[in-house]
């Protein structure tokens, strides 16, 4: 099993790229099963969720060619509707092909995709909406088992904010007859992204990036082509590294405009952040200052960045307060920052990180994707050698973030 070495107290500096969004990626993956034309998917990052969602598609019968980080899919001749339980439990995202079979075919058979490790993310709000659209829907033995001899619009209400939930009712909107709307739609970047790429195929939708979407349905998408968005996490986990260990970095490909409430706090951690078209420069010339933070649904403070933020105020001036609001059970990485000598308390839902002047290395493995990164930015301010164990998860969702950090100056090896 892979780890990562990682020798601290070098500042990061230098310029790299940003990736391709995963939480973008996904989606639009799925979309393609919509479509009996080819579509073209560019800026696509290698990532192991990415692999897993192109050998899903392969079983449905999609044909895929990678060509660095672009990607040509022609879902014309599926041979199955049926999304297996042995592909969808390694990832959440695989419920996504919910909506685009059922739209184009009229039934799918869908694994429920089970419980997560940062917590439970029910899939009560897809099956609702698609019910409210029409559809029959049972579960039997663990699938999701759904039927429509065509979809209809209708008015859905949600719940609770759900992103692949409101992405998934987007999706089956665009065949479905008539209007769709969707109130209490989630607004993250990466829906907006997801409408771009359906737009791209012909469908009509106006208002992703606000809580209330509208679906015009037609008849029939078409092939196409679409960039996908540049990943907001990874850049802000890159910046949030560079914060940590005093240096000074510039990304490039970045999109800052998906990332107010990240750079807003990076600033008040005494960051000087410079932001402009493509690009992002952080600097930061002392120790950083402590910050509250509080999770909440975009544009709020992302949930993605509460373990990378918790990192930055181990080795911070004062006390900084994180609440978590959107997943019960984030807080695991708690335990092996506090291996390093993290000086941090657990009240219910929010933790109480007071900063001290060093973190010492230590071996810690990691629990979900988040939290990995977490510990890879404590490993590079730590004093002496960290390994961090279970990478695999990083793989899920940074593309080569070691050959990155290395290219920044990090003394990181892949053992």
């Amino acid at each position: 099993m892979d780890k990562l070495k990682i020798e601290g107290g070098h500042p990061l500096r230098g310029e790299i790229a940003v990736s391709g969004a995963k939480n973008a990626a996904l989606p639009i993956l799925c979309a393609s099963l919509l479509v009996a034309e080819p579509f073209e998917l560019d800026n696509v990052p290698l990532l192991h969720d990415v692999a897993t969602t192109l050998k899903l598609l392969h079983r449905l019968g999609v044909k895929a060619e990678r060509e660095d980080a672009c990607i040509a899919l022609d879902a014309r001749a599926l041979v199955s509707v049926e999304a297996p339980y042995e592909l969808v439990k390694t990832m959440r995202a695989s419920i996504l092909v919910l909506g685009p079979l059922l739209a184009r075919f009229g039934e799918a058979r869908v694994s429920l995709p089970g419980g997560c490790a940062i917590g439970q993310r029910p899939i009560d709000q897809h099956i609702k909406g698609l019910q409210a659209m029409g559809a029959h829907i049972e579960i039997e033995h663990g699938y999701v088992v759904a039927r429509a001899a065509r979809l209809k619009g209708a008015h859905i209400v949600t719940d609770m904010v759900t992103v692949t939930g409101t992405e998934n009712l987007m999706m089956a909107a665009t065949l479905a007859e008539g209007e769709t709307v969707i109130e209490n739609a989630a607004c993250e970047p990466e829906v907006v992204d997801l409408a771009a790429a359906l737009g791209a195929m012909g469908a009509r939708i106006e208002g992703a990036g606000t809580e209330r979407v509208v679906v015009h349905g037609v008849a029939r998408l078409h092939g196409g082509s679409h960039r996908v968005m540049a990943d907001r996490i990874e850049a802000g986990t890159f910046l949030c590294a560079a914060a940590a260990t005093g240096g000074e970095i510039v990304l490039g490909r970045a999109e800052p405009a998906t990332m107010h409430a990240t750079l807003e706090r990076l600033r008040e951690a005494g960051a000087e952040v410079r932001a402009g078209d493509g690009h992002i420069a952080l600097s930061m010339r002392r120790r950083p200052r402590a910050v509250n933070v509080r999770t909440a649904p975009y544009p709020g403070f992302a949930t993605d960045m509460q373990a990378q933020f918790m990192a930055v105020n181990c080795v911070a001036e004062g006390t900084g307060v994180i609440t978590e609001t959107i997943f019960e059970n984030r807080f695991m990485h708690v335990l092996e920052l506090q291996r390093l000598g993290a000086d941090i308390t657990i009240e219910g839902n929010t933790a109480i990180v007071r900063g001290v002047p060093r973190l010492s290395g230590a071996a810690v493995m990691a629990t979900d994707l988040r939290a990995s990164a977490g510990l890879v930015i404590a490993g590079l301010v730590a004093e002496g050698e960290t390994v961090v164990d279970r990478i695999y998860h990083l793989d899920r969702g940074y593309e080569r973030m070691e050959a990155k950090l290395a290219q920044l100056g990090a003394r990181i090896t892949r053992i």
